[in-house]
């Protein structure tokens, strides 16, 4: 009996970190996991996504051969620094996104690779959309990216760096 538990001890402490990465979408875009589970969400389908990635080791192969949806031309992007670039800033960078200029703007552009030939479209379209990125003055930070997500995604010019939030 006490074998059994400490076996699902272990099961559940092995797959506790595979949870919190799937929970920010952290799958890929490649390897046997993403390609079985393309267009699902939530927790489960992102655990089962890494699992297949992880232990069979394709997604390693497929971007080191090509194959398997995988490129060896990606860029390995990290969004949980901008999310919490956001946090930490929330109402300095509502002030800004208001305007459509400032530092905290400036430096969140940065952070999202918007190049120097959007950065105009950037602001004005952050200015414009200020009333439904932050809808209320209590928004969270996660409200504030999912929000900014989709205003950047729904601009033709600009929907490329909604990937990077």
């Amino acid at each position: 009996m006490k074998i059994r538990k400490a076996m699902l001890l272990a099961a559940v402490i092995g797959v506790t970190p595979l949870t919190s990465f799937a929970a920010n979408d952290n799958i890929g875009t490649c390897g046997w996991g993403a390609k079985l589970f393309d267009g699902q969400s939530g927790v489960a389908p992102q655990v089962l996504a890494v699992t297949t990635n992880g232990t069979s080791g394709n997604q390693t192969f497929g971007i080191s051969s090509g194959t398997s949806g995988c490129t060896q031309d990606g860029m390995v992007k990290s969004t949980w620094m901008t999310a919490m670039f956001i946090d930490g800033n929330r109402h300095q960078l509502a002030r800004d996104m208001s305007v459509g200029s400032g530092e905290t703007l400036d430096v969140l552009a940065a952070l999202i690779g918007v190049e120097a030939q959007d950065r105009a479209r950037f602001d004005n379209t952050v200015k414009n959309s200020y009333g439904q990125i932050y809808a209320s003055e209590q928004a969270t930070a996660d409200q504030v990216v999912a929000a900014l997500r989709d205003v950047l995604a729904q601009d033709a010019a600009l929907a490329r760096y909604s990937a990077n939030i």
